[in-house]
Formats: C-alpha cells, sequence, structure tokens
C-alpha cells in the first residue's frame, strides 16, 4: 500500500493462518520502497490532472507497482510462494458523500506486470452501499489485536479504533504525518525525526485554537478524511501565521494531540486501565508520543508501541488479511466503522493467466 505521507510502497509478504475463525500472521519480508521524488510530486499532484493524464499516471503506477513487487519476490526468494497480490493502491478522490473513492494503481497493470492474482479497489463496495470506506483497517485489529481496547495509527493522517464489546468503531481524528512532514521539509528535512525539532518550539495558541476549530472536528463519526485535507486545508492555515517552522511543528504535534485526546472522549467507552496500541510512521516519533502519552495518562490509557516491524507495516499487513477474506467471499469492511447499511465483500480480482 501507499499511504497520504507519501514516503513511499509498503510491500509485505505475510503467512496468514485461521483456525476454527482464530487469524494469526507471520510477516516473512517487509520494506519500503521509497519514492523518487518525480513519483512522489506525480502522486501528490494528481488530483489536480486531467482524465487523460489521470488515467494513464493510474496504469503507470500500476506498472510501477508490480514491478516493484517482482523486484521484492526476487529479492526475498519468494518465487512460487504467492498465493495473490492485495494492493491497496494511493488514495486520491475520497468523497464518501458521493458515493465516490479512487485509489490510482491499475490492479490489472499490476497483474500482467506479475502474473499473480491481484486483488484491488479494496474500498469501493462499501463506499457504493454509503458507507465512508475508512476506515478499513479495524478488520484487521479485530482479527488480529484484539487484545487492546484501543488503536492508534499515525500515518499521513492520524485514525482510531476503539473495541465496544464485539463492535468496532472507528473514524479518522486529523492529518498527522503528512503536515509534520511538509512543514520538516521547510528546514531541508524530510522528516522531523523523533520530534526534536518540535520539542526545541513553542507552541502558539492562536494557530493552535484555530486549528481546533476546525469543522470536521465536531462532526460525529463515522467520517473520513481525504488526503488534500491536510495540503489544501490546514497547511494553508499554519502558513497565515507568523512564526518559526519549529513553533508550527510544536503546535501541530500538540493538535493532534489535542485531537486524539478528543476523539477518545467522543467514543465515551471505558478507559480506566485501558491500553491503546499505536502504529504508523508516528509511533516513531518519540516527541509525538510523549505529547499524546501526557493526554491520555490522565484517562488511565496505557500506550503501546509494538515491535518495529508490525509499529510499521500494521497497514500493509492487514491490506493482506482484506485480500485473504476477499479471496474467500467473506466480509472485509466492518459496517459499524463506516457507517454502511451492511458488512461487505470489497475488492476486485484480476487473474491475466489461465
Amino acid at each position: 500500500m501507499s499511504g497520504s505521507s507519501l514516503d513511499g510502497l509498503d510491500v509485505v509478504y505475510a503467512e496468514l493462518t485461521e483456525v476454527s475463525g482464530q487469524w494469526s500472521y507471520q510477516i516473512h519480508a517487509a520494506e519500503c520502497i521509497p519514492y523518487t521524488d518525480q513519483l512522489k510530486a506525480s502522486l501528490a499532484e494528481a488530483t489536480r490532472l486531467n482524465a487523460r493524464d489521470y488515467q494513464l499516471l493510474h496504469t503507470a503506477y500500476g506498472r510501477f507497482t508490480g514491478e516493484q513487487v517482482n523486484d521484492f519476490i526476487d529479492r526475498n526468494g519468494l518465487h512460487h510462494k504467492i498465493h495473490f497480490v492485495a494492493s491497496h493502491g494511493h488514495t486520491t478522490f475520497h468523497i464518501p458523500e458521493q458515493n465516490t473513492t479512487a485509489q490510482l494503481g491499475d490492479g490489472a497493470t499490476i497483474a500482467a506486470v506479475t502474473g499473480l492474482p491481484v486483488i484491488s479497489d479494496l474500498r469501493a463496495v462499501d463506499v457504493a452501499l454509503g458507507g465512508q470506506g475508512a476506515p478499513i483497517v479495524p478488520i484487521g485489529e479485530k482479527l488480529f489485536f484484539s487484545d487492546f481496547s484501543y488503536l492508534l495509527n499515525l500515518g499521513g493522517i492520524a485514525n482510531i479504533s476503539a473495541k465496544n464489546g464485539e463492535t468496532y468503531r472507528a473514524f479518522d481524528i486529523c492529518p498527522a504525518n503528512r503536515v509534520l512532514d511538509a512543514l520538516a521539509q521547510q528546514l531541508g528535512k524530510a522528516y522531523d525525526e523523533n520530534g526534536a525539532l518540535a520539542a526545541g518550539g513553542v507552541t502558539d495558541n492562536a494557530l493552535l485554537n484555530q486549528l481546533n476549530a476546525l469543522p470536521y472536528y465536531a462532526q460525529p463519526f463515522p467520517k473520513s478524511l481525504a488526503n488534500d485535507f491536510g495540503t489544501e486545508t490546514v497547511l494553508p492555515i499554519i502558513a497565515g501565521h507568523t512564526l518559526s517552522v519549529q513553533g508550527k511543528l510544536r503546535t501541530y504535534v500538540e493538535h493532534i494531540a489535542t485531537q486524539i485526546e478528543a476523539a477518545v472522549k467522543s467514543l465515551e467507552l471505558p478507559t480506566q486501565g485501558a491500553s491503546m496500541l499505536v502504529t504508523g510512521g508516528g509511533a516513531f516519533n518519540r516527541f509525538l508520543i510523549e505529547s499524546i502519552d501526557a493526554r491520555l495518562d490522565p484517562l488511565g490509557i496505557t500506550i503501546v508501541v509494538p515491535d518495529e516491524q508490525t509499529a510499521a507495516y500494521k497497514e500493509a499487513l492487514v491490506m493482506a488479511l482484506i485480500g485473504a477474506l476477499r479471496w474467500r467471499q467473506q466480509p472485509n469492511i466492518l459496517s459499524s466503522v463506516t457507517g454502511a447499511p451492511r458488512d461487505s465483500v470489497n475488492g476486485a480480482l484480476w487473474v491475466s493467466e489461465a
């Protein structure tokens, strides 16, 4: 999959096992393949393309994905070991209120390049049914990580899942790494390593209050965010304030932590003695984790950052699970999360060989 932070293509080779309804996994190989500056720029600008050029990028990114899968198989000696490829692609247009979501990375092209069955378009049926199509990872959290009451993913967008009995609730909280990385790049850094830049800044309350007042945060769940919320709504607000980049980073870290606390409270579920699994690139941002912990510890929630491989590749792992459930024609998106009228089986299957 490709996250909204645009750091690269996450590829995981996972072995999934199901026994009497109990699922387990092993990650045998995992890698984030960085994007070239040209490809990163193409993905970032995709929503501004005309229809012809958008479709050409859709095909080109599918070819890129297929080629990277082939190289990954070569590097890890995985020939004749792959059952299928589950490809999330890179989200561009996400407009669930108009029953529309789009991810770059043509599944037919990936199948043609790899010679493997490919499952893509992993959100489409849920959105067509009237659901948000996001977050989609709670099915994996239910089947793989049910020991945790809360699960937080800190990717380009921060999203939360919470267990309420056997039911899961989840929604997108706010832009996260996509904004933090864009600010760090203003200082010539790809990202703010360990949050060191933010830690050296001072919170600007005027900016913080303006960010916290954005209408999205007052909306009830289920709800989800498009990638461009961070780039076209949040970053222009930040740019309108005259303060150092470090001050902007510190303020935005505080904004993320504030919104995570608000998200937890909005779920109205027990917090004392609860544990929260934190994954995604933001899990490696020490200052961000400390800021979130300062907000959640008074609520009685203990933050748990798992092993590096799980923290970095949980979402790609869950895409494999979603693909496995689609292969078995079993529901793989939870309506309790997305607001759709029912759980649904999502994913288009492409087979290039007879």
